[in-house]
C-alpha cells in the first residue's frame, strides 16, 4: 500500500511520516506544494503546439541533480502550499486558457493528491490529456495508482551507469528504477497518438539530456531505449544543458556541450536507426537553451 503515513511513494521508501510534518530525502509534507503554473510554449511540438502546454511546476523533487535548471524550485523548495481543491481549480483555469493539455511537473512527491485532484476536476469538465513530466525515478505500484489518470507520460532516463546517477543526481540505482518505470508507462498508455493537429493525446515520450564529457553514457541510454521499447515511441534527446546550480563547480560539468559531442550523440541516433522523436538545435550562446526541435 502506498502511503505518506510511512512514506513509500517514490524508490526511496524514506518511510517517515509527512503527515505529521517528518521530512525525507524530497521535503515534501504532506499538502501540495507548488511554484508556479503557467503556459509554456517551448515543449516538444506535440506537446505545446500553438497554444502552449498548461505546466505545473511542482516543488521539491526526489533527486538532487548537481546540474538542475530548475534548482530554487526542486532542490530549494520555492512556492506555495496549495489545497487539493486548489490545484482541481488551476487544472480546470488551465482549461479555460485553452492550452493544449495539463502538463504536471516533478510531480512525484504528491502522486495521491494529485489524483485526488484530477477526479475533482474531470468531475467539473477537464477533458483535456494530463501529462506526468518526471525525471524517471518512479516506483511502479506508485505508478499503477495512475492508471487511467495520466494520458501521456513524459520521463527522463538520465543515465544508463549507475556511478554517474550517484555523482550526479546521489542514488545508486537509477537505471534499474527508471527502466522498470518506463516499461510501465509504456505498458499503461502504449506509443504516441497524435490528434489531427500533431498534438500528443496519449502515449510515451522518453527525454534524455545530454551532458558534456558523458557521451557514452548517452550512448547507452538510446541504446537500452533502441533494443528495449516499441519502435513507436517517441524519444527526445535536448542539447540545452549549459552549467548551472553546483555543476558550475565541477570540473566535467562546468561548460556546454561542444558541436563535437552533439555531432556524435546525431551521427550515432541514425546510426541506430531510432525512429520517432525529436532532437535539439544546438545553441551558440549560453542563453540559447530554449528548445528548438527537429529530426
Amino acid at each position: 500500500m502506498i502511503t505518506y503515513e510511512k512514506c513509500n511513494i517514490c524508490p526511496h521508501e524514506c518511510k517517515i511520516n509527512r503527515l505529521n510534518g517528518e521530512i525525507g530525502r524530497c521535503k515534501a509534507q504532506d499538502k501540495v506544494k507548488i511554484a508556479l503554473y503557467s503556459t509554456h510554449n517551448f515543449e516538444e511540438p506535440c506537446i505545446s503546439g500553438t497554444k502552449g502546454s498548461g505546466t505545473v511546476f511542482f516543488s521539491n523533487c526526489n533527486l538532487n541533480c548537481v546540474y538542475c535548471q530548475n534548482y530554487e524550485i526542486s532542490q530549494l523548495g520555492r512556492g506555495k502550499e496549495i489545497t487539493v481543491q486548489e490545484l482541481a481549480n488551476i487544472f480546470l483555469k488551465q482549461q479555460e486558457n485553452e492550452v493544449e493539455n495539463i502538463n504536471l511537473v516533478t510531480p512525484t512527491s504528491y502522486v495521491l493528491q494529485i489524483i485526488e485532484a484530477i477526479k475533482i476536476a474531470k468531475s467539473k469538465g477537464l477533458k483535456i490529456p494530463i501529462i506526468y513530466n518526471t525525471n524517471g525515478y518512479e516506483k511502479v505500484e506508485t505508478l499503477k495508482l495512475l492508471e487511467g489518470y495520466i494520458d501521456v507520460y513524459l520521463p527522463d532516463l538520465k543515465y544508463a551507469e549507475n556511478e554517474i546517477s550517484k555523482k550526479y543526481s546521489n542514488v545508486n540505482n537509477y537505471f534499474e528504477i527508471a527502466t522498470k518505470a518506463i516499461k510501465e508507462m509504456v505498458r499503461q498508455v502504449g506509443s504516441p497518438k497524435l490528434n489531427d493537429n500533431g498534438i500528443i493525446e496519449k502515449g510515451v515520450i522518453v527525454r534524455h539530456l545530454v551532458l558534456p564529457n558523458n557521451i557514452q553514457n548517452s550512448k547507452k541510454v538510446l541504446k537500452w531505449i533502441k533494443e528495449n521499447l516499441p519502435s513507436e515511441i517517441f524519444v527526445s534527446i535536448m542539447a540545452q544543458y549549459f552549467p548551472t546550480y553546483k555543476a558550475k563547480e565541477i570540473k566535467d560539468l562546468n561548460r556546454k556541450l561542444t558541436k563535437e559531442e552533439w555531432q556524435e550523440i546525431e551521427d550515432f541516433v541514425y546510426e541506430l536507426e531510432i525512429e520517432n522523436g525529436y532532437m535539439q538545435e544546438l545553441g551558440e550562446h549560453e542563453e540559447e537553451y530554449v528548445p528548438r526541435w527537429e529530426w
